[in-house]
């Protein structure tokens, strides 16, 4: 069974930092893109970055871009999203995805086919 565990979310002044870590298990994510999503109340979920498989070509969202660092490792299983510079329109719940099938980072940006974490919510307090 394929699970992926979200950690590292909580509350956080404007301005601050936070480091997200997502362990995946269940299988090998090596050959696979991740990445990050969030979703507030009322909103549909919306993609904030991504990885390719090797980490070498990351993604972001315009908003986050500058402030969000996406990175992954491998021999752990695990994708990262350190946060800077946070702001309160950044307060979401965070969910950790990856493809289930397809190889490649733009499948993953989809999210129609995606393996998901159960989230961890961030706050961000003005």
């Amino acid at each position: 069974q394929v699970q992926l565990v979200e950690s590292g979310g909580g509350l956080v002044q404007a301005g601050g930092s936070l480091r997200l870590s997502c362990a995946g298990s269940g299988r090998t994510f090596t050959s696979y893109p991740m990445g990050w999503f969030r979703q507030t109340p009322g909103k549909d979920r919306e993609f904030v970055a991504g990885i390719s498989a090797r980490g070498v070509i990351p993604h972001y969202a315009d908003s986050v871009k500058g402030r969000f660092t996406i990175s992954r490792d491998n021999a752990k299983n695990t994708v990262y999203l350190q946060m800077n510079s946070l702001k309160a329109e950044d307060t979401a719940v965070y969910y950790c995805s990856s493809t289930r099938a397809s190889f490649t980072i733009a499948a993953m940006m989809r999210g129609t086919d995606n393996y998901w974490g159960q989230g961890t919510q961030v706050t961000v307090s003005s």
